[in-house]
Formats: C-alpha cells, structure tokens, sequence
C-alpha cells in the first residue's frame, strides 16, 4: 500500500507531507485519499487547547508524570494511558504527545514534574506501560525527548555536553527499551544540541543509534520550531517537522532535490515513515475511527487511585498518622494549598479540567459534622499575582465555572458573536477561535460574569495583553491597557487595578479584548489576588491561633500552579513565599502537625525536624484534594515512593556545578546522577531515592540467588515479603546490582528491578526478578559495546536506596 502510495506521489507532495498544516496536523494529500495525522499535547491529559480545527471540550487532568513513576506500578500506568487514549479519540487525535522520559538530573529543572524519575531503569518501565496502554486502544505515543533535555533555560539553543558511557547507560537506556518494547508510533526529537549538534538532525543519535542499532520503523517527529534546517535534518534522520505551515521543508525541501542537495531516496525513506503512521491512524481509508470517552466517572475514580497510589509518606513519627478520628474533635486546615492546591505544572502539559477537588472540600465532604474543621490560608507562595479564575467567579450564563466569553469575528463587537461558551480564566497564549476552522484576522471577546472575593481588604487586578484589553467593574471602565506591539514582547505590557472588596459580595465584572489587524501575537491574562498591605496581613498569626487551639493542624503547602513549568527553571528548591515561616510557626504552637507537600520536585525543608508527619502529594490532578484525604484518614494507605533523591541543600546535588543556562552544559556529573552521586560521595540526603512509609510495616526474607552462573545467561532472583503490620497494604521491593570489580568506574549499586506487591496482615508473597545480562553490564566506550565482566556482584534487595534489607553474592563467569 504505501509503495504503491510513493510511487504515485509527486515530489511536491512527498515533501509537503513531511510538515504540518497547522499546529497539529500534518498536510493532506487529497488526490490520493491520504488524511490528516492529528497530534495533542499531553502527556497526563488530552490538552484540549483554543486552536483553530480542534475540538475543545474539558478532558480528565490525571496526576503529572512524578506521580506516575511514585506509584511504581506498570500495570496501573497501562490502565491509565489507555484512559488517556479513550480521551484523544474523543478529541478527534491520533497521536497523543508522551511520555516525557528525560532523567530528572537537576531539582531546579522546570519540567521535572513531567518526567518520571531520576533512573533510567524505573524511567523504562513506567514508560513501556504508558506507550502499551496508549497504543493498545489505537493512539499514538511519541517518547520524548530525544535527548538530553534536562533543564529548560536556554533549550532552544543551549548544547547538552555529554560523554558518550554518560550517554549510554543514563540518558538514553529509557529510550532504548522503550523502543524496542513498546514500539512507540512516534519519538519526538528535543530542542537542544547535544555536543554541538541539534537534536532535530543528529545523525548518530537519530540515524546511526535510533534507527539503527534499535531498528526502529516509526516517525521521528520534531519538537514544536525544533526543525532549523531544510534537508541537512532530514539527512540526520528527521522524518517530520512541526508545527506548519512548513518553514523549511515543503517548497524549500523539494527546491534542494532538484538541486542535488539532498537525494529524493531520503525524502522517499521519510516519506514512507509518516505514511506508516498514517496507515496505523486508519487515515488511508474510510472507515471512523474507533468511539472514545471523554472525562467518565471511571476516568475520574482511575485519576483518583492513580494520586492515591502515588502519595509518599515521607515522615510519620509517633504514628500520628492516619488520624485517629476517635481522639480529634477539631481539625485545623492551614495553608495557600488547602483551599486551592496546583494540579499540574505549566507548560503545554497543563490540563484545564471540568472541576479540581481541593483537599479542604474533600476533608470537608468525608468528615461533615463529626468533626470541627477550621480553615486558615496563613499566607500566600504565588511568586507573580495568579490568574484570575474559577474559584472567584461565576458566568453570567452557561455552565461551569469561570466567565462567559462571547467571541465577534470584528472587532468592534457588532453583529452575532460566531462563539459563546464559558471560559475558566482569561489566560490564553495564543487566542484563537477553536472550534471553529478559522480565526478572523480581526476580532474581539466580551467575557462577563460575577466576581466575589474570598476575603475583605485590598485586591489586585492586572491584565498583561498585546492589543486592547478593558476591564470593568458594575459597569464602570476601571482598567485599559493598549499596546501598538504587532509580534511577541517581553515583558508583555501591563495594568493593574486596585480594589478594595468585602468577603462574599458580589460584583459585575466584565474583560473585553480586541485583536485588530497587524497583532501577530493575541495574547491576553488577567491576574488576582488579595494582596493587603504588609501592616494589614494578620493572616500567619490566625493561622498559628487556629493551630494552637486545634487538636490537629494540617498545613498545605506547595509552589503555585505554574511556578514549575515548561519553558524556565527555577531559581531555588525553597518554598516561595513565607511557607516556611508558617511551617515553623504552627508546628510550635500545635506539637500534632502535619504538612502535605504540593510540588512536583524535591523542596528544602528546614522545618524537617519540627514537624512529626510529612506527605508529598506532588501535583495530583483534578481529583487530587479527595486522593489526599483518602490517605490523611486511612481509607487508603500510602504506598508511594520517590523517584528522585530528596537533598538536604541545593549543594549536595550531583549537578550543582553543572547545571544552568548558557552555550553549552556539562554534563560533569557523567554517570553519577541521583542516587549514584549520593552513594558514592556518602552524601546523606534528607530523603532517598525509592523511600516511601506506610500505615503497616513489611518484613523481607529467604533471599535466593544462584552463587554461580555463566554470562550470558538469565538470573532468577526470589524472596519472600510479610506484612507483620495490623493494615493491609502495599511494598515496593527494590533490587539492585553492585559490581565492585569492574575495569571502569561504576556507581556502588544501580536499579534494575522492582516489583508493587499487596499483602493483608500477616500475608506473604514470593516476589520473583529475571534479571538479563544487561542488568549487569556497563558501556565501554571504547570497545563501543556493552560489557559484562567475569567476576563477583552483589544483589541488593530493599525497600529504599538506603534501606536494604537483603544481600547476596553471584558470581559471573565467561561464557
């Protein structure tokens, strides 16, 4: 079929068919019956986003990437993704954009809590259920990003210098076995270099390694303006660029075969990969694609077990935790992330859901009357006024939550409006009028609803637009900022407001924002909050008074939605704001406290020693607030761990003196990243790598291994695992290898097996690992291969990096 499609393709429709359309689809070539590929963002959620030949409806905002590697549990992630799939169906897409496996080499790196962890190994497995789960239900994964995409300051341009056994055994086994396992329709290439050369035309990494020596037959895709060259990338390997219209292939590509620039064969070879893709898709025939679901009950419950399976116990001195609600008459819930809590990062990965459930509703719909729940906010962490959003306002009609948007294909606001829908916040990026097919060169949108204030004093309003934005509130003209910049400015011109508002009353208010001819770059986003003056703020000392006088204080704290996003890194792992003050401050007025962490990466915690209890949610999606509640009462009991390493101070990282912007970063660190460095420096972090505590405790035993055995051969590993707790619960057994004999420098151990078993009280279960010789081998750059020295290793088996509770000897000897 697709020999017989090239053959009767021109050469100008062979290279138009390597770009896109548009954001998010490919070009297609009518005259042969040949669709669209239609691509979504992803990958913890369709992102329905306002772009022109989309559908846009509201679709589940499962927990980010952290959370799925914390559950540690494959089988869940295939459950997950293949949810994920029914949802892109739904939204009309053949390809949803994921998994991002990239290694968490640095905390300060903005997308983090997109990837899943700072191992490759864990990092593999977690993806090979994603990419199974997506494609089983006939959707696309495209594995991301390929490579060495580890920190967002300068990625568009920065060159990622790493030695090549760096390369091999930590930043690129993920993507090998991902590969060869799950057999991903699509990897995308990252925006970076890697040692000098752009990621999008990386022949070796691309050609010589990707489809090569792994034999891979699908796309490569490029990163969204990832592309810089005609057909220097599509020699490398590059088979698609995006987004379109296409800026260097199309015309320019079919120009440089006619001018033997490159040979048509390596268009035709691209060509035939986007063509398998299609055919995959069911774009060369007429039959629909299959039905999806979009957002069901089952979706949601499946949101909530995966933010329930992911939640670390990190710290539960005494037991005070879960609450014994039989000696608790009061509860007090304090913190900027109780009321609201961040259900993402930013970045093209954040979902808008249809609702989100913040802990303090939660808490507040499962215990009703029996208990006195008390709410305090202490302070605010946002680092820039947060948008201005559902939780203050209500449309003047329609359904949901948010401002109802009338949207004028002119742009004075006359005539019928072409769309009328509710819009959650004013925050758009790139305004179009998704779903219609085109957005008019010219518009304007009148959005308008009610604004009530969560608290009395003074407010802050600001808008950050290009155009014309007006705000008025109970229909006086209070705010107008116009600017005259015709393309993308920063930082993006503003006004601000201020209001002086009482709790709970309501107010008209009304945005309106006119894009006129020549605005290359609509953008427009209102912010709010309360922001009273310093000498006016007695919210922390409220807060510590409800403590103290509450039988249990429960604090939530977190960086708001958005401070860790795509596109920056961050500029410390401190909590943002007066957090840690309150931490203190509440913790000694209330010795029974207990913090619940909302971030997607490790944070400093200089109050550690004060507080009894500490829970990571990470960033746990729209039902986040009922998951936490869950494990805060013991209707489930925490079985999550962490997938990165916790450190005490930002110095004690691997990549401390590596890591930031600028033309090129080494990669200094080579193959000690995360739990490796922390071993071999003997560096004590504040939590390890693969810790995790539950309500029940876990015994491990009768560990067997063989003591000799050939190279080459398979190594089966057995023991046994006993809950000798009173709750039923969960363990995450980890087995690691140590291969202290080697030619070569190697980390004291190194994952390369785990296993989630589930065990009632007094139960136990043999957990059996087949390890291959891979599990033992490390890269010779020299010999070019992967070796396995003859001679002496060590099984580790625990519950933690540095929990091990089991060790044996195996010996290897030649083949």
């Amino acid at each position: 079929k697709i020999d017989s499609l090239l053959k009767r393709m021109t050469l100008k429709e062979k290279c138009a068919l390597l770009s896109g359309k548009d954001n998010w689809r490919t070009v297609p070539i009518e005259r042969l019956g040949i669709g669209s590929l239609i691509m979504t963002d992803g990958p913890h959620g369709v992102r329905a986003t306002e772009d022109s030949g989309r559908m846009f409806a509201p679709a589940t905002s499962f927990p980010t990437g952290v959370s799925m590697a914390a559950t540690w549990d494959p089988s869940l992630i295939e459950k997950v993704a293949e949810a994920l799939a029914e949802e892109t169906r739904t939204l009309g897409c053949d390809i949803l954009l994921g998994p991002c496996v990239n290694i968490v080499r640095h905390p300060l790196a903005g997308r983090n809590f997109e990837s899943y962890s700072e191992d490759p190994y864990l990092a593999g497995q977690i993806g090979i259920a994603w990419v199974k789960g997506l494609q089983r239900k006939g959707v696309g994964a495209s594995l991301k990003h390929y490579a060495c995409n580890n920190q967002e300051d300068d990625r568009f341009r920065g060159s990622s210098e790493v030695d090549e056994r760096t390369l091999r055994e930590i930043y690129l086994p993920q993507f090998e076995t991902i590969v060869k396992e799950a057999n991903p329709w699509t990897v995308m290439c990252s925006y970076n270099r890697i040692n000098g050369f752009y990621a999008s035309e990386h022949t070796y990494l691309l050609k010589e390694i990707l489809k090569g020596e792994w034999g891979y037959e699908g796309m490569v895709v490029s990163d969204w303006g990832a592309n810089h060259t005609i057909f220097e990338s599509v020699q490398g390997g590059l088979d698609l660029e995006m987004p379109g219209p296409a800026k260097y292939y199309g015309r320019l590509l079919e120009e440089a075969v006619n001018n033997w620039q490159i040979e048509e064969a390596d268009v035709d070879e691209a060509a035939r990969r986007v063509l398998r893709m299609l055919v995959k898709a069911g774009k060369l025939k007429d039959s629909p694609p299959p039905a999806g679901k979009l957002n069901t009950p089952e979706h949601q419950a499946l949101a909530c077990q995966l933010a329930e399976e992911s939640i670390t116990l990190l710290k539960n001195e005494g037991g005070l935790l879960p609450l014994d609600l039989s000696a608790i008459k009061s509860v007090a819930v304090i913190g900027p992330m109780a009321a609201i809590g961040s259900i993402g990062g930013g970045g093209s990965s954040f979902v808008q859901p249809p609702y989100r459930i913040s802990p303090l509703q939660a808490l507040q719909e499962k215990l009703g009357d029996t208990v006195k729940i008390q709410h305090a906010q202490g302070c605010d962490n946002f680092v820039e006024l947060p948008a201005l959003g559902p939780s203050v306002l209500k449309p003047s009609s329609g359904k949901g939550q948010g401002l109802r948007g009338l949207y004028y294909d002119n742009p004075d606001f006359s005539g019928k409006p072409v769309l009328d829908r509710v819009d959650a916040s004013v925050d758009f990026w790139w305004l179009s009028f998704a779903p219609l097919a085109h957005t008019p060169p010219a518009y304007s949108v009148r959005w308008t609803g009610k604004l009530v204030a969560a608290e009395t004093g003074r407010h802050t309003l600001l808008v950050r637009n290009t155009g014309t934005a007006r705000v008025f509130i109970d229909g006086e003209l209070r705010l107008e900022n116009v600017t005259s910049h015709t393309d993308q400015v920063w930082p993006m011109p503003t006004a601000i407001l201020r209001l002086d508002l009482v709790k709970g009353k309501s107010h008209d208010l009304q945005i309106e924002f006119i894009r006129p001819t020549g605005v290359d770059f609509p953008h427009i986003k209102a912010m709010f909050a309360y922001t009273p003056a310093p000498e006016d703020d007695d919210r922390l000392e409220r807060a510590v008074a409800l403590a103290g006088k509450s039988d249990i204080a429960l604090v939530f704290v977190g960086w708001p939605e958005g401070y860790e996003s795509e596109g920056r890194d961050r500029p410390s792992i401190d909590l943002t704001g007066p957090q840690d003050e309150l931490v203190r401050r509440v913790a000694a007025a209330n010795p029974n406290t207990v913090v619940v962490l909302n971030c997607g990466s490790p944070v400093a915690m200089p109050w550690v020693a004060q507080v009894p209890a500490i829970v990571e949610a990470y960033y746990p999606g729209q039902e986040g607030g009922r998951a936490v509640a869950n494990v805060l009462l013991g209707h489930v009991n925490p079985s999550g761990k962490l997938t990165v390493t916790f450190p005490k101070r930002l110095s004690d990282t691997p990549a401390f003196t590596n890591f930031g912007p600028g033309r090129e970063v080494i990669y200094g660190e080579g193959i000690f990243v995360g739990y490796r460095h922390y071993d071999l420096r003997q560096v004590e972090p504040l939590f390890p790598f693969g810790h995790g505590l539950s309500y029940t405790t876990f015994s491990y035993s009768k560990l067997k291994v063989p003591t000799k055995i050939k190279a080459g051969k398979t190594v089966q590993v057995s023991l046994k695992v006993t809950n000798t707790g009173d709750r039923p619960g969960k363990e995450i057994v980890q087995l690691y290898v140590a291969d202290k004999q080697a030619s070569l420098p190697r980390p004291p151990k190194e994952l390369k097996g785990f296993a989630k078993v589930s065990l009632q009280p007094g139960e136990t279960q043999e957990v059996t690992f087949d390890l291959n010789q891979r599990a033992f081998a490390f890269y010779d750059p020299v010999k070019a291969d992967w070796v396995v020295e003859p001679g002496a290793f060590r099984i580790l088996v625990g519950a933690s990096a540095q929990d091990i509770r089991l060790k044996a000897k195996l010996v290897i000897s030649a083949a």
